[in-house]
């Protein structure tokens, strides 16, 4: 049987001092997806993780069969693309709001390898990502103002 949906804890919410500990107990749990929540001081106004973090738990969340789904809330979006999917990530978020050209961030994150997905704020309707479902693997539609953890 299929599932309809997949499970997301983001580690923004772990004990940054048992990190790897964390992570293993979620993906115990039926986790299918560890969720990076990746904020850049800029698109929004706190600061995150980045791919070092990513690289450090790769091997553990592959291991145990978890995917690597980054959420970045970060402009611009397209720089640190490549360094998430080098470091481990098998999903990458962007935020429509946070590029002039979303083909061009879709078909640079297919580029890596890496599966796309696709999000929006609240008050970002629908119709603007509409072009684009043929070709994300993920929508993402916040129900809070991106940018601070644990709302």
């Amino acid at each position: 049987m299929s599932k309809d949906f997949r499970i997301a804890p983001s580690i923004l919410s772990a004990d940054f001092s048992k990190l790897g500990q964390e992570i293993e107990d979620v993906i115990k749990s039926g986790t299918d997806l560890v969720h990076f929540d990746v904020m850049d001081n800029h698109y929004v106004p706190n600061l995150t993780i980045g791919p070092l973090v990513c690289d450090a738990i790769r091997e553990l969340s592959h291991k145990a069969g978890a995917l690597i789904d980054v959420h970045l809330m970060v402009k611009p979006v397209d720089r640190i693309i490549p360094d998430f999917a080098k470091a481990g990530a098998d999903l990458i978020t962007f935020h429509i709001e946070a590029t002039d050209d979303p083909q061009s961030v879709i078909d640079l994150i297919h580029s890596t390898g890496t599966q796309v997905g696709i999000s929006i704020k609240p008050s970002t309707p629908l119709s603007d990502i509409e072009p684009f479902y043929d070709q994300v693997d993920l929508i993402l539609v916040m129900s809070v103002e991106p940018g601070f953890g644990g709302q």
